[in-house]
Parts: C-alpha cells; sequence; structure tokens
C-alpha cells in the first residue's frame, strides 16, 4: 500500500512538472504577443537587446561548468558537496570580475542606453544563480520544485504582467517589463535557496579545489566555443538589424523571431527532450537497432512538428498582425518567412547533432558551429548591400543551411554502419 501511495505520488509530481512546463512555453510564447500589443515597437526591440545580451552573458558567467560539475558532485556523499559547491561558486566570483566590465562596455559605447544598465546587471546575476540552483534541483532529484522555481522565473509574472497591463495603460512601459522579470527572478532565488538549505549539504569548511576547476573547465570549455558560436548570430542579428534599419524595425524582428523560436520551444519540450537520452543509452549499450528506431523516431517527429508549426505560423500571422494593430509589423512582414526558415533549418540540424552528440562526436559540433558563424558574418554583410531589410534572416539561412549539411555529412561519414538508419548489409 505504501509502495502505491509513493508511486502515485511520483506520477502526480511528474505530472505537475510536465504541466508547469508547458505553462511556462506557453507563457513565454504568448507574452512576446501582448508586448508587441501594449508596447512601442521601439520599445520591444530593446527588450529584445536585453534579452539576448542576458542569454549570451550567461555562457560566459556559467561556462557551461555544470556539464561537469553535476555529475562528479552527484558521484560523490553529500557531506562533499558543499566543497565543490564552494569551488565552483569562486570559479563564477572570478568569472564575474571578468566578464561584468565587458558588458558595461556596452552601456558606455551606447551600443545599449545607460539606464538599462542596472537592470541588466540586476537580471543576469539573477538569471545565472536561478540557472546553477535549478540545474542541482534537478540533479538532487526534486523535478517538481525545479518546475516550480522555471516558472516563477520565467512565465508566472508574464501572466501576471499581461494581466496588469490590460487593465492599467500607465504600466505599458519597458521599465514595467523589467521590474516584473526581475521580481520573477527574486522569488525563484528564494524560494530554490531555501529548499537547498534544507538538504544537509556538508563540506563547506574545505579549501577551493582549483585543481577540480581547472579539470572542470577543461572538460567543459569544448562544447562552450561551439555553443557560444551558435548563440552568437542570435545576438549579432539584433544589433547588426538595429544598425541596418533602426530600433522599431528590430521591435519587429523580435516579434517574428520570437513567434518562430516557439518551434524550438515545443521540439525541445515534446521531442528532443526524450529522443536524445534513449540515444544515448543505446550506443552506450551497443543497440543498434533501438538506435535505429529512436532516430528515426526524433527525425520523424522533428519534420512533422517544424513542418506543420511552419504552415500554421504562416497561416496564423497575417489576422495576428491585423490583432495587434500597428502597421510597422504588417509593413515588415516580408521578413517572417524567411525568419521561419531560418528556424526550420536550425530545427533540422538538431537531428544529426543529437545523432553526433549521443556517440560522443563533438568534434564535428563544435567545427559545424564554428563554420556557420563564419558564414553569417560575411554573407550578411554582402546580403545588406543590396537587402538590407531582409539581410539578417538570409545570412541566418545560410548559416543554419551549412551547420545542417555539416552534420549530416558528419552523421553519415562518422556513425558505425550498424547504427545509421539504413545500414549496409
Amino acid at each position: 500500500m505504501q509502495a502505491l501511495v509513493l508511486s502515485n505520488t511520483r506520477s502526480l509530481a511528474r505530472l505537475i512538472s510536465v504541466a508547469l512546463r508547458g505553462l511556462t512555453l506557453a507563457s513565454k510564447f504568448l507574452l512576446i504577443f501582448f508586448l508587441a500589443r501594449f508596447l512601442e515597437p521601439a520599445e520591444l526591440g530593446l527588450y529584445g537587446l536585453v534579452v539576448a545580451t542576458t542569454g549570451y552573458a550567461l555562457f560566459l558567467l556559467g561556462l557551461d561548468f555544470y556539464t561537469f560539475s553535476t555529475r562528479d558532485i552527484l558521484k560523490r556523499e553529500r557531506g562533499e558537496w558543499g566543497g565543490l559547491l564552494k569551488s565552483q561558486g569562486a570559479l563564477t566570483f572570478w568569472l564575474y570580475l571578468l566578464f561584468m566590465p565587458v558588458l558595461l562596455v556596452l552601456f558606455v559605447m551606447d551600443v545599449l542606453p545607460w539606464h538599462l544598465a542596472g537592470w541588466c546587471m540586476a537580471l543576469l546575476v539573477l538569471e545565472h544563480l536561478n540557472q546553477e540552483l535549478m540545474r542541482l534541483l534537478v540533479a538532487v532529484s526534486e523535478p517538481l520544485l525545479a518546475g516550480v522555481a522555471l516558472f516563477l522565473r520565467s512565465g508566472g509574472w508574464a501572466i501576471i504582467l499581461v494581466a496588469l497591463m490590460a487593465v492599467d495603460a500607465g504600466l505599458r512601459s519597458l521599465n514595467t517589463v523589467l521590474l516584473a522579470w526581475t521580481v520573477g527572478g527574486v522569488a525563484a532565488l528564494i524560494m530554490a535557496v531555501m529548499r537547498l538549505a534544507t538538504l544537509q549539504i556538508g563540506g563547506w569548511r574545505r579549501p577551493v579545489d582549483w585543481g577540480w576547476v581547472r579539470l572542470g573547465v577543461k572538460v567543459a570549455l569544448p562544447l562552450l566555443l561551439a555553443t557560444l558560436a551558435l548563440r552568437a548570430m542570435y545576438i549579432l542579428d539584433r544589433y547588426w538589424i538595429e544598425t541596418l534599419v533602426g530600433l522599431e524595425a528590430l521591435g519587429a524582428y523580435v516579434l517574428f523571431a520570437g513567434i518562430a523560436s516557439a518551434m524550438v520551444s515545443f521540439l525541445d519540450a515534446g521531442v528532443f527532450a526524450f529522443s536524445y537520452p534513449r540515444m544515448i543509452t543505446a550506443y552506450q549499450q551497443r543497440l543498434p537497432v533501438v538506435y535505429r528506431q529512436e532516430f528515426k523516431r526524433l527525425l520523424l517527429q522533428t519534420c512533422m512538428v517544424a513542418v506543420g508549426f511552419s504552415l500554421v505560423a504562416l497561416l496564423a500571422i497575417q489576422p495576428l498582425l491585423i490583432w495587434l494593430g500597428k502597421a510597422l509589423y504588417i509593413e515588415q512582414q516580408v521578413i517572417f518567412p524567411w525568419v521561419l526558415l531560418a528556424t526550420l533549418l536550425y530545427c533540422l540540424g538538431m537531428v544529426p547533432h543529437y545523432a553526433l552528440y549521443s556517440q560522443g562526436r563533438d568534434r564535428s559540433i563544435i567545427c559545424s558551429h564554428i563554420a556557420g558563424l563564419a558564414a553569417f558574418i560575411p554573407s550578411t554583410w554582402l546580403f545588406s548591400i543590396h537587402w538590407p531589410g531582409i539581410a539578417i534572416p538570409l545570412g541566418l539561412c545560410l548559416a543554419f543551411f551549412l551547420i545542417l549539411l555539416w552534420k549530416s555529412l558528419a552523421y553519415v561519414r562518422l556513425t558505425p554502419a550498424p547504427y545509421r538508419l539504413r545500414p549496409r548489409g
């Protein structure tokens, strides 16, 4: 009886976690629509710059160190965790000292307005701490609390904000949006810290283990470089568009990119999160039949979701823009199909990406991302000479097509014959 109750409790917790994740994704997806309706296009453009800048800086502050630390911490007794977390904290402290002044350069050079500097710094710290604590909650088998924390920092504040902005026109400003985001981040941080404080983690008095830190950086750095190269395109595009066509047109791009990015979110939550762990297990356990089945499922589901989402988005965009009631977005609608195509190519590229990742073929992934960034910059510059309005999405299309081609060829070339979709012999 007790085992049945425990099983039911776990099932309920898992169901709530999935529901919270879905609600968070839906909140983030809808937020961009209501911000486009309530804010001026220039303010939406600035919001997009803040989101992109904060998101990219997170990788610099974290170095993707969790890819090493989480796995290593779980191998040890809880009496040792404090010392390792303390060592990771020491690394984070020096990374803050190194990269925070670099971020301030954006404000000194007037790339971002000074009145947003405080918001950006506060949000960056909150997002980073929440991200690391959420990963730790997942690692210690607290997925429900991790889901609640994610909802507070990414979804809950958005729902309350939209409701308040709908009834009070005086709250329809970028500062209100950033304040709500900050409050959500603080709430999530407090909840995560309170829960982790009850885990009786020991070892805090141990000295910082710089040898462990160096080993972790060595493990995490190669994939971090690949991530930085890929994500660089998602921050360069926004700053480049502002330079080419202005802040208001950037607001339209942020709206269209936000709509298209929902495709990635749906695939992450509904397809990728389930398929690639199974592929890793099948490859490690030398089960080629299972591996091929999972790869085929990943390929078919990705194509179905990506193509289906694209068709619905193309049909729905015109009515949505009319509902927003801003002529600028309708005038800029010509870039939406290109933004959608770039996102579609990115999503298709994740199929061979996870195939390579599951086999530990990280080198090909790193090289493809660097090649994509190297193609994006000159191609976008050339496109901007003749078609400045659509140069950025055209450059992204070319870059993501190259990445898709590179990873696909690497999958065919490097995957052992029994694990390919159509094995020889």
